[in-house]
């Protein structure tokens, strides 16, 4: 859907020694569920670009790679798509900082949405082996953290997505993702906090 150029520079914002789970792998990985839902999308083209944008600026500890890799998707795509799926390309990233859907989304996009953040959030659904390569990434990514300051803190944020009613936003996230996901949150926190009671 974007020219060989666009996406070969894509590719390259992912490399680099920074990167573990946010390489070029998950866009690709989301790419793969895109196509299994394509045709349930209102703008797929919107969802195609924030897919392969959306981490395209990311700085482990950086506060603001979501409003950035937005406002580079709207500097990028600027005449290159339609101004109103621009504009929804733009409100998808910045969607991502808290995986939830706006008070203000406008009512045509919260579907769309609500698929693309459950997109993003898959790989907690996935089997132990890659979710265990994923939480080895995100690591590699922090990997300055100290050990005991890092389990602290990621045990905290996995929580707080176990806390959530619904992980996933969508029917479709709910029924293909939220039980698996579950197990492995559960699993990967008692690991974090030491609980030798923790399943293997």
């Amino acid at each position: 859907m974007l020219d060989d150029a666009l996406i070969a520079g894509l590719r390259d914002l992912h490399s680099g020694p920074d990167r573990g789970y946010h390489a070029w792998s998950h866009p690709l990985a989301l790419l793969d569920l895109f196509e299994t839902v394509r045709d349930r999308l209102d703008d797929p083209l919107a969802v195609y670009c924030a897919i392969v944008l959306h981490d395209a600026i990311y700085e482990p500890r950086g506060r603001e790679n979501e409003a950035r890799s937005a406002a580079l998707a709207a500097r990028l795509l600027d005449g290159v798509v339609p101004p109103a799926s621009l504009s929804r390309i733009v409100r998808l990233i910045e969607a991502t900082a808290r995986h939830a859907l706006p008070d203000d989304l406008p009512p045509d996009e919260v579907a769309d949405m609500a698929m693309f953040l459950d997109m993003d959030l898959s790989i907690l659904a996935a089997s132990p082996e890659a979710f265990d390569a994923y939480e080895a990434g995100v690591r590699h990514e922090y990997r300055e953290v100290p050990e005991a300051a890092f389990r602290a803190g990621r045990a905290a944020i996995l929580e707080g997505f176990l806390a959530r009613e619904a992980l996933y936003l969508s029917p479709w996230g709910r029924e293909a993702f939220e039980a698996r996901a579950r197990v492995n949150l559960a699993r990967s926190i008692a690991t974090l906090r030491d609980d030798p009671t923790a399943p293997a």
